[in-house]
């Protein structure tokens, strides 16, 4: 059960929470130049739509594990599918930021009005959710205080924000986007790995 809260945390990190402006709450560091920083911020943001594949490893206090990802992103709907020794079989999520629905193999559905919701009332952990959704392009969340550590190319190298550490430690080139496909997370006793095998971004429009 512990292997299977662990692999629903980590889906339930990578939601879509609305698309939204950056905002002014970051403090930046490190060798990037500002300038570069933003204009690679504005560029990244464009992006409303994508396509991964990739693989997620946990460690917990208790449990440690791996599994495969897929997630669709379509602006404000997702699909995100997990499987491999940590989901058991398979682990669905779908929705819109208004209505989520998880289902899991041989245990059922459940539904909430948000992803945060639907975290606290399965597993009794409140997690900041959305912010998964900026941390998986290599940005900021908006709406809390950030601080930020920028590499030579004015690239996003460590991310602090509300109690979690986010390590970047590689990036690659999709369509004119530059993406990060090695991401470390780290806060509240629990331990992310997320390797993206393939980034397919996409700007929508809104």
């Amino acid at each position: 059960m512990k292997l299977m809260r662990n692999l629903l945390i980590s889906t339930f990190a990578l939601l879509l929470a609305g698309c939204a402006g950056l905002g002014p709450q970051e403090s930046v560091e490190g060798p990037g130049n500002a300038e570069d920083w933003k204009a690679h911020k504005a560029h990244i943001s464009e992006i409303d739509g994508w396509q991964i594949s990739g693989k997620i490893g946990i460690q917990a206090p208790q449990d440690s594990g791996s599994g495969t990802l897929f997630w669709l992103q379509r602006q404000g709907y997702f699909d995100i599918r997990l499987s491999g020794p940590l989901g058991r079989g398979a682990t669905r999520l779908t929705g819109r930021p208004d209505a989520v629905a998880l289902e899991v193999a041989g245990q059922g559905r459940f539904e909430a009005e948000s992803p945060e919701a639907l975290v606290e009332s399965q597993l009794g952990w409140q997690l900041p959710v959305s912010h998964l959704l900026y941390w998986v392009r290599g940005l900021p969340a908006p709406d809390s205080r950030s601080r930020i550590a920028l590499d030579p190319n004015g690239r996003l190298a460590s991310l602090q924000q509300d109690g979690w550490d986010v390590q970047y430690l590689g990036y690659t080139e999709e369509d004119g986007y530059t993406l990060p496909n090695r991401i470390k997370l780290a806060g509240r006793d629990l331990k992310i790995t997320l390797v993206v095998k393939d980034w397919q971004p996409r700007q929508l429009g809104h």
